[in-house]
C-alpha cells in the first residue's frame, strides 16, 4: 500500500505542477498583456518593481514545493527485498576530508627571526646607499685639478730648463774658488725666480765682498751664460767707471740707462724671456743712477718691468765681512768657502749659510743707509779667500796661458802674496786673487 500511495502522491504532485505551470503561464500572459498596456499607458518605474516582486514570490513558492516533495520521498523507507530509493543530493566538497595517508605533507616554512634594533621597538629596514650623480662631477673636478697641477709642474720644469741652471751651477763651481756658500745661495735665488715667468716684483741681488774674492769674475760668468741662452740684447753688463766716469754726467747717464733697460724689458716681454742687468763696481754709482734704478725696480707701470733680474756687484760692507771672518773663523771651524777645481780645502754649505745668516742684519743696515735701493735687494756675501784658493787661481791662470802647472812654482807664487795673520788653521789673503794675473804675466 505504501508503494501505491507513493505513486499516487507523485502523480498528484505532477498534476499539480502542471496545473500550476498553466496557471503561471496564464498569469504571465495576462500580466504581459497588462504590462504591455501599462507600458503603453505610462513608463513608470513602479511597474518594473512590482514585476520583480512577483517573480520573487513565484520563485519562493516553487522552491517550497520542491522541498516538500524531497521530504515526502525521503520519509517513506524502502521495503524489505526491494531496491532502495534515494533522493538526489547536491554534490559539495564539504563532507570530503582527506585521509592522513593520502594527504600531501606541507612543508613548514621557517619563520625568520625578527631583527630587533636597539633604538626602536620594531623591525627597521637598513638604509640603502643612495648613488648621487654629483659624484661624477666630483671625480671630473678632481681629474681637472690633477691635470692642471701636473701641467703647471711640467711648465715650471720647462721654464727652468730654458736657462740651464744645472750647467750654470757646474760652471760656477768650477770657475769660482772659495765661494761655495755664496754660489749655492745665488743659485737658489735664481732657481726660485726663474721657475715661473709671471712675478709680482723683479729679482734684485746684491753680491758683496772684499776686493779680489771673485765678484767681477762671477758677474762675467753670469753674463756669458745668459747671453748664450736669451740673447745679447737682453743682457746688460754695466761698468760704472767705464760708462759714466764723471759725476757731472750722472743725470744723462741715468736717463740713457733707463732707456736701455726699458727697451730690454719690452723686448723680453715680447719674447717671453727674463733679461739680466749686471752692474759692476756699484760702490762708485752716482745717486742719480741709483734713483733711476730704484724707480725701475719699484715701478708698477706694467708687467714687463716685474720680469727682470738686477745684479749689483760691490765691495760695500767688506769691513764687516773681514772682521767677522778674522774673529770667528777659529771657533766656527772655517768661515771661508770651499769651491775650486783643484779639490783642495772646500767650505761646507752649512758654513756658507751661517756666514750669510750672521752677516745679513749688519750688511742690510749698512747698505740701506747708503741708498734705499738696497732695501729691495737680496744680499749674498762673499768670504775671504784662503791660500789654497789663491793657489787654485794661479793654477787656472797658468793653465790658460799655456804654462806648465808646476806645483813648486805655484806654491812660490802664492807665497809672495800678502796674508792676514793666521786664524786657527786658516790663512786669508788680503787681496785675494786680484794680483794673480799680473804675476802670471811676469813669468
Amino acid at each position: 500500500m505504501s508503494i501505491y500511495n507513493g505513486s499516487d502522491r507523485l502523480s498528484e504532485s505532477l498534476a499539480d505542477d502542471q496545473t500550476e505551470g498553466e496557471e503561471v503561464e496564464r498569469d504571465e500572459e495576462e500580466e504581459g498583456s497588462r504590462d504591455s498596456e501599462g507600458t503603453k499607458a505610462s513608463l513608470s518605474t513602479f511597474s518594473s518593481l512590482r514585476a520583480v516582486m512577483r517573480i520573487r514570490q513565484k520563485y519562493l513558492v516553487m522552491k517550497k514545493r520542491r522541498l516538500e516533495m524531497s521530504q515526502a520521498f525521503g520519509g517513506t523507507g524502502p521495503r524489505t527485498g526491494a531496491p532502495g530509493r534515494t533522493s538526489p543530493k547536491i554534490f559539495t566538497f564539504d563532507g570530503l576530508t582527506p585521509s592522513p595517508a593520502t594527504a600531501p605533507e606541507r612543508k613548514r616554512k621557517r619563520r625568520k627571526r625578527r631583527v630587533m634594533y636597539p633604538t626602536g621597538g620594531g623591525c627597521r629596514a637598513p638604509p640603502k646607499p643612495e648613488w648621487s650623480r654629483a659624484k661624477y662631477c666630483l671625480y671630473l673636478l678632481c681629474a681637472i685639478v690633477f691635470l692642471q697641477v701636473y701641467n703647471a709642474i711640467e711648465n715650471l720644469d720647462d721654464h727652468v730648463l730654458r736657462y740651464d741652471l744645472d750647467g750654470l751651477e757646474k760652471t760656477l763651481r768650477r770657475e769660482v774658488f772659495g765661494q761655495r756658500g755664496a754660489v749655492e745661495g745665488l743659485l737658489a735665488l735664481l732657481r726660485d725666480y726663474l721657475s715661473t715667468y709671471v712675478h709680482n716684483k723683479p729679482l734684485v741681488l746684491s753680491v758683496n765682498g772684499p776686493s779680489g774674492v771673485g765678484k767681477s769674475h762671477l758677474g762675467r760668468l753670469l753674463v756669458g751664460h745668459f747671453r748664450a741662452l736669451v740673447g745679447e740684447p737682453l743682457v746688460l753688463q754695466y761698468y760704472v767707471l767705464h760708462h759714466c766716469p764723471l759725476e757731472a754726467d750722472a743725470w744723462h747717464c741715468a736717463r740713457a740707462l733707463s732707456v736701455v733697460v726699458t727697451q730690454a724689458v719690452q723686448r723680453a716681454e715680447e719674447e717671453e724671456k727674463i733679461p739680466l742687468f749686471v752692474f759692476d763696481e756699484a760702490e762708485h754709482m752716482h745717486v742719480e743712477i741709483l734713483d733711476a734704478l730704484r724707480d725701475l725696480v719699484a715701478t708698477k707701470r706694467s708687467n714687463e718691468y716685474l720680469n727682470a733680474i738686477y745684479l749689483f756687484l760691490s765691495n760695500l760692507g767688506d769691513g764687516h765681512i773681514t772682521r767677522h771672518l778674522l774673529h770667528n773663523s777659529s771657533s766656527a771651524g772655517g768661515g771661508g768657502g770651499g769651491g775650486g777645481g783643484g779639490g783642495m780645502m772646500m767650505m761646507s754649505s752649512s758654513s756658507g749659510g751661517n756666514l750669510a745668516r750672521e752677516l745679513m742684519p749688519v750688511l742690510r743696515d749698512t747698505l740701506e743707509k747708503l741708498h734705499p735701493l738696497w732695501a729691495l735687494a737680496d744680499i749674498v756675501p762673499m768670504s775671504l779667500l784662503e791660500k789654497s784658493h789663491v793657489m787654485d787661481c794661479f793654477l787656472e791662470e797658468m793653465t790658460g796661458e799655456g804654462f806648465y802647472p808646476d806645483r813648486e812654482n805655484i806654491e812660490r807664487l802664492a807665497g809672495e802674496m800678502e796674508y792676514y795673520p793666521a786664524v786657527g788653521e786658516h790663512q786669508y789673503a788680503r787681496t785675494g786673487c786680484k794680483q794673480v794675473v799680473a804675476k802670471v804675466n811676469l813669468l
